[in-house]
């Protein structure tokens, strides 16, 4: 008799496979070379969550498209906000990317809390991968969500008749610093989850957090017409560097991309640093 057909992998055999390269014990002088691949698998890992529950994609872009489509199209006809010369919808469009990725990241703290409290996180901790990989997994799969949230703005904006460009280096260079700044944002929030151990008192303090820094930043207006005081906030506000990066590559205005794209990486780098060294504290 012939042998039956092995059953093709299942989205539970993947995450099975991540968790499997997890707990593997690193083979000897081989641990820097899989570090890159336990990342990999605990960002797998994440990510099976929103595969099996697309819910969090379809309500989250409610939100970015009424801002583009209510506060963007009025103030395209009042003319208030100096934009350099293009519609404001187009101006505004940039900065609904980094609003709604930072969103998503900076409540990823609540899930890390809700994994201490079920106890998946204690287990993580016992395993052979550095708590480096662990955050930084987490953290660039957060980045990944707010791709797929940038690519749903994107096509709105489009379908609006936002000047976007699509070059496809540009738009390599538009991942590339939506998952940075997500990376940052969701570190700050695993930091301050570190700090409060608490769902409760991290959901205020992101409510608090949130909106001055998107206020505080370029996304809705030129830094130019800010009193004196928010600029300088504005200077080390991360979201004012995405900002604009996001709009030199998408709409080709002037920009200091190679200048946002560095703060945005040491801002990633700093807050994994932090994440990691307070992941602990979740666990006693």
């Amino acid at each position: 008799m012939s042998e039956a057909p092995a059953a093709p992998p299942t989205a539970s055999a993947d995450r099975a496979d991540g968790i499997d390269l997890l707990l593997r014990p690193p083979e000897p002088r081989a641990g820097w070379r899989l570090l890159p691949a336990r990342v990999a698998a605990m960002c797998t890992v994440e990510l099976q969550k929103l595969r099996h529950d697309r819910t969090e994609l379809y309500t989250r872009a409610v939100q970015p498209a009424l801002w583009l489509l209510i506060f963007g199209q009025t103030f395209t006809r009042i003319k208030a906000i100096p934009t350099g010369g293009i519609p404001y919808v187009d101006y505004l469009a940039p900065g609904i990317i980094a609003q709604s990725a930072m969103f998503i990241a900076i409540f990823y703290g609540i899930q890390i809390i809700w994994e201490r409290d079920a106890g998946i996180l204690n287990k993580l901790l016992v395993t052979p991968t550095p708590r480096s990989a662990l955050i930084t997994g987490k953290a660039f799969a957060a980045g990944v969500k707010s791709l797929i949230q940038a690519v749903v703005v994107i096509v709105i904006a489009a379908l609006l008749g936002v000047a976007l460009t699509w070059n496809p280096l540009k738009l390599l260079g538009v991942a590339a610093i939506v998952v940075l700044a997500s990376a940052f944002f969701s570190c700050l929030s695993m930091t301050i989850a570190g700090v409060v151990l608490s769902r409760d008192r991290l959901m205020g303090i992101g409510q608090a957090i949130t909106m001055p820094l998107f206020f505080g930043s370029n996304a809705l207006y030129p830094v130019s017409v800010m009193p004196g005081w928010l600029q300088a906030i504005s200077t080390f506000n991360p979201l004012s560097y995405q900002v604009d990066a996001l709009r030199g590559l998408l709409l080709g205005t002037q920009a200091h991309v190679a200048l946002d794209l560095a703060v945005l990486l040491v801002s990633a780098a700093l807050g994994i640093t932090a994440a990691s060294s307070l992941l602990g504290r979740l666990a006693r």
